[in-house]
C-alpha cells in the first residue's frame, strides 16, 4: 500500500477531549475519527488492526471447534420481553417502533436470538452438543462513551454460545473457550488476568473475566500477595473480627438535621467522620423489606447481601416501600427501633458512638453503638472491598487496581433455555432444558488494549500479530531518482514475497516520514538514503525495540 494512496490523517498535536493514551494515539495516528459521541468510524490503518485481530479470534474459535453464523442485529422487543431482560436493559437499549408500529431493539448481545434460533432446530440429545459463534456489531445507549473505543454506543463484539444435555458438557466447552480465549490474547501480544467475576445481567451461575490492567477501564480487580485474584464486584474479605468499643454515652440522642440527607452533607455539617456513621439503606429481599448497614464510607455490595440474607431476588427499595418501612422518607433510615431484619457489615460492629437516621423527616440520632441499641439479624461482609482490607485467607492484604475487560465467559445453564424455550429429548424421551454457555471478547477493546501496553512517547509499538503492515518503507530524499527507484523495488520484491509492505511515498521532509513512522508503530522500517544506498545498503529499524542494523539489499528480507 502507498501512503498516498490511502487515508492516514496523522495528527502533530493531542486531541483535547482525548484522555485514555490510546484514544490519544488512535486519533493522532489516524486510525479512527469520531463520528458522534461514542460513535466511530476506523479508518484504514485502524481498520486492518480489527481485521487482524477478527482473523486471529475466528482461527481460534475454529480450532475449538466453533461455527461461525451471523445473527441479526434487528430484534423484536418481544423476544426481550420474554427473557425478562426488556426493562432489565433500561435505558441503555436502543429501541424504536417501525411503520407497522412493531418495536425493535438494535441487538447488544445476542443470548435470546441464539437461543430461540437453536430451540428451533433441534430435536433430541443426539443434535447436541453445538458451540455457534459470531462476530457482529452490537448497540448500547451508554450514558458517558468515554476513552475512544473502549467504552462506546456502537461496538464489535465476538458472541460464542454452547449448548449442551448435561453439565458435563458444559464444562467441557467451557474449558474450551477459556484456552481458546488464552490464545487468542496471547497472540495479539496482551499481559491479561483471568478473575472469578459477578454475572450481572447475562444471569447464570459462574462466569470469569479477562482483564487487562488500564487506568482507564471501567473495572477494578483485587489480589492479595498470596494469589487472591476476583473482579470488585464480587471479592471477598477475611473478618477483621472487630469487637464493640466501650461508648462513653448511655443511649443515642437526636438531632436536628433539617434537609440533610446524606453522608456527606452530615459529615460536612457537623464535622464528622463518614467511619464513624451508619449507613442505613433498604433493600426490597424477594419482595420483603430488610435492611443493610454499611460505615458512612462504605457501599453495599447487592450480590454479597443476597448471598448473606439467602435472598434470590434483592433490589434497593422504592421511596414510597422506605416509608412504610422506616416511617420516614428517604435519607433518614436507621437501625434504632426498626421492626424489619437488619444485616450489618462486619465494620458496624466495630463503632460506638456512631450517627445514623432516626427515622424520622429532619432527625438523625448520635451515640448509637451496635449491641446496645440495636441487634442485627445477621453480620458478614456485605460491602465492596477496599485497599488494605484482609484477604479473604487471612494472608496479607487486598489491592484494588483498575482494570478493562476484554474478555468474558459464563456458564448460563438454563437461564434462556427455560425462558424463551430451547428443550431437547433425552435418551429417556424426557423433555429437558438445553444446558448453555456464552462466551464474549470485545474486539475493538483489543486494538486500545494493545496500544495502552505497547507505546512510548513517540506513538504505538504494535505487537506484529496485529500491526496493519508489517513493514513501513521511508525515504530519506524522495527527489533523489536512486533513493526513488530502489524504493520502488524494494517496494514490490517485499509485495510479491506475501509481506504487508507500506510505502511511505510522500514527497515530505524525512523528519516528518520518521515522525510518523514512530507514531502509527509499523513493526520494522526500511530507511533509504542516499549515503548508505552509495554501499549497497538500507538501514533497518525495529520499533518495539529502536535499535537499528545497516543490511544489504540483496538481504532485506531475510533480515526482516
Amino acid at each position: 500500500m502507498r501512503w498516498s494512496q490511502t487515508l492516514i490523517p496523522s495528527l502533530r498535536n493531542v486531541p483535547k477531549d482525548a484522555e485514555a493514551v490510546s484514544h490519544q494515539l488512535a486519533l493522532r495516528a489516524g486510525l479512527i475519527r469520531q463520528l458522534a459521541s461514542g460513535v466511530y468510524s476506523y479508518l484504514p490503518l485502524g481498520f486492518r488492526v480489527l481485521l487482524k485481530i477478527i482473523n486471529i479470534i475466528r482461527e481460534e474459535m475454529n480450532r475449538a471447534g466453533a461455527s461461525e453464523v451471523l445473527m441479526p442485529a434487528l430484534h423484536p422487543a418481544e423476544i426481550w420481553k420474554k427473557s425478562g431482560r426488556y426493562e432489565t436493559l433500561g435505558e441503555d437499549k436502543i429501541s424504536f417502533r417501525n411503520r407497522s408500529g412493531h418495536e425493535f431493539v438494535l441487538g447488544p448481545t445476542h443470548e435470546e436470538i441464539i437461543t430461540e434460533l437453536v430451540g428451533t432446530n433441534i430435536k433430541s440429545f443426539r443434535d447436541l452438543p453445538l458451540n455457534l459463534f459470531q462476530i457482529q456489531n452490537k448497540f448500547r445507549d451508554e450514558a458517558r462513551p468515554r476513552f475512544g473505543v473502549i467504552r462506546t454506543k456502537e461496538f464489535i463484539m465476538k458472541d460464542a454460545y454452547s449448548f449442551d444435555c448435561n453439565e458435563q458438557g458444559l464444562d467441557v466447552h467451557y474449558q474450551k473457550m477459556s484456552e481458546a480465549y488464552h490464545r487468542i490474547f496471547e497472540r495479539c501480544g496482551l499481559a491479561f488476568q483471568v478473575v472469578n467475576a459477578d454475572t450481572g445481567m447475562m444471569g447464570g451461575k459462574m462466569s470469569q473475566e479477562f482483564m487487562v490492567i488500564c487506568p482507564y477501564g471501567e473495572d477494578r480487580v483485587a489480589s492479595s500477595g498470596s494469589g487472591y485474584l476476583a473482579s470488585r464486584d464480587i471479592a471477598g474479605r477475611g473478618n477483621p473480627g472487630l469487637q464493640t468499643p466501650v461508648s462513653n454515652s448511655k443511649c443515642p440522642e437526636v438531632f436536628d438535621t433539617l434537609n440533610l440527607r446524606t453522608i456527606e452533607e452530615i459529615s460536612h455539617k457537623f464535622k464528622i467522620e463518614p467511619r464513624q456513621m451508619i449507613k442505613t439503606l433498604i433493600f426490597m429481599a424477594d419482595d420483603k423489606p430488610i435492611a443493610a448497614l454499611v460505615t458512612g464510607e462504605s457501599e453495599v455490595n447487592e450480590g454479597k447481601l443476597r448471598k448473606l440474607i439467602g435472598a434470590k431476588t434483592i433490589r434497593q427499595a422504592e421511596a414510597h416501600e422506605i416509608r412504610e418501612a422506616t416511617g420516614a422518607p428517604v435519607g433518614f433510615a436507621g437501625p434504632v427501633g426498626l421492626k424489619i431484619p437488619v444485616y450489618a457489615d462486619w465494620d458496624v460492629v466495630g463503632i460506638a458512638d456512631g450517627v445514623t437516621g432516626a427515622n424520622e423527616r429532619d432527625k438523625h440520632l448520635k451515640n448509637v453503638t451496635c449491641g446496645r441499641d440495636f441487634t442485627p439479624t445477621a453480620t458478614g461482609d456485605i460491602r465492596f472491598v477496599k485497599d488494605g482490607d484482609l484477604a479473604p485467607e487471612g494472608k496479607g492484604t487486598l489491592k484494588l487496581e483498575t482494570s478493562m475487560e476484554i474478555g468474558h465467559i459464563f456458564k448460563l445453564g438454563t437461564r434462556y433455555s427455560e425462558s424463551i424455550g430451547a428443550y431437547f429429548l433425552d435418551e429417556k424421551g424426557e423433555r429437558k432444558p438445553v444446558i448453555m454457555g456464552c462466551y464474549g471478547i470485545g474486539v475493538n477493546r483489543i486494538l486500545a488494549a494493545a496500544i495502552e501496553q505497547h507505546h512510548d512517547a513517540k506513538g504505538i509499538k504494535w505487537p506484529a500479530a496485529i500491526a496493519p503492515f508489517a513493514v513501513e518503507i521511508i525515504t530519506v530524499n524522495h527527489a533523489d531518482a536512486k533513493v526513488f527507484d530502489a524504493a520502488e523495488k524494494i517496494y514490490h520484491d517485499l509485495a510479491a514475497a506475501g509481506i504487508e509492505v507500506l510505502f511511505d511515498d510522500r514527497d515530505e521532509r524525512a523528519g516528518v516520514k520518521f515522525n510518523d513512522a514512530d507514531l502509527i508503530g509499523i513493526p520494522k522500517q526500511i530507511v533509504i538514503g542516499e549515503r548508505n544506498l552509495k554501499d549497497g545498503k538500507v538501514e533497518i529499524k525495529d520499533r518495539q525495540t529502536g535499535s537499528t542494523e545497516l543490511v544489504d539489499l540483496s538481504a532485506i528480507i531475510p533480515s526482516l
